[in-house]
């Protein structure tokens, strides 16, 4: 009966497997790794002030209005010119980036979800304009 019920487990768990290693691979937001390194400004379509953000890794754009680092995120498409990334900040509220790369020096960002109680949506374009500073 118990080595039944291995089989059975070993079979259930085969197939979960493999849909695992997608996931992994999926992680990867090569797009956001190929943009250039430094100083960025953020204009946002709405007319809000800009921002500047230094970029050291290109995700820094996914929580612009979550600065918590201890976020939890799930990747939904990490294409070449494309990443969507959902996000939860437990307590602070949550959020959905897409980010589409036009060039190293250029990207195009939509994001919409809760921070501080409060609904957000915003787009908005990032160009690189030199050294962080």
């Amino acid at each position: 009966m118990a080595r039944k019920r291995a089989f059975f487990l070993a079979a259930l768990a085969a197939p979960l497997a493999v849909l695992a290693v997608p996931a992994i691979a999926q992680a990867s937001l090569a797009m956001l790794d190929s943009l250039d390194r430094g100083g960025w400004e953020v204009r946002y379509r709405d007319g809000s002030a800009a921002r500047k953000v230094c970029v050291r890794t290109g995700r820094e754009f996914i929580q612009l209005r979550h600065s918590d680092s201890g976020c939890n995120r799930f990747v939904v498409e990490d294409s070449a010119t494309d990443v969507t990334v959902q996000y939860t900040c437990r307590g602070n509220g949550y959020g959905r980036t897409h980010i589409r790369k036009e060039t190293a020096s250029l990207v195009q960002i939509d994001s919409q979800g809760i921070s501080g109680g409060k609904p957000f949506q915003f787009t908005a374009e990032a160009r690189r304009t030199g050294a962080c500073g």
